[in-house]
């Protein structure tokens, strides 16, 4: 990135891809970024790019996975394939939401302040009913682990839980 702050990317609907929601710029460049959201988008995952898009969700009656996205290789390798696969699963929760570590630095910050008392982990994903944390796989709940395991994992807790 130059000196001066760049506009966001356009979406071809004309919307931001991502908002800046402090002066704390991305970690990683938006356009290197763009096909790892595009992996679970695409699977009608919602993204979270402010903390009152965050709040909003949590409120939400019902069971919902959190997924922190990451650039991560056990993001690419494991985590992103097994939410793939786990979504395919006959019983889900009804929400299924993501935050992006490393861009939207505050919405990720007040998703993880609902995690307590487990760390920040990236990738990290979690299940969540009315609000209240149920279960959560941490980065070592994910790396070098095989998608179909981690997915397997998570369809179990979705029969459990949701």
């Amino acid at each position: 990135m130059n000196s001066r702050e760049p506009n966001p990317p356009v979406a071809p609907s004309g919307l931001p891809l991502y908002r800046r929601t402090s002066t704390q710029r991305p970690s990683y460049d938006p356009e290197l970024v763009q096909p790892m959201r595009e992996e679970l988008t695409r699977l009608g995952v919602e993204e979270l790019l402010t903390p009152e898009a965050v709040e909003a969700a949590i409120a939400r009656k019902g069971t919902a996975l959190w997924f922190v996205n990451s650039v991560c290789g056990c993001a690419a390798g494991a985590a992103r394939p097994a939410l793939a696969l786990a979504l395919a699963h006959p019983r889900l929760p009804e929400h299924v939401v993501t935050v992006f570590a490393g861009m939207e630095h505050e919405a990720v910050a007040r998703a993880r302040d609902h995690f307590r008392p487990y760390p920040p982990s990236s990738p990290q994903i979690a299940l969540v009913k009315d609000g209240e944390l149920l279960r959560t796989w941490q980065r070592q709940d994910i790396e070098g682990r095989e998608a179909p395991a981690l997915a397997r994992s998570l369809t179990a807790a979705f029969d459990e839980l949701c």
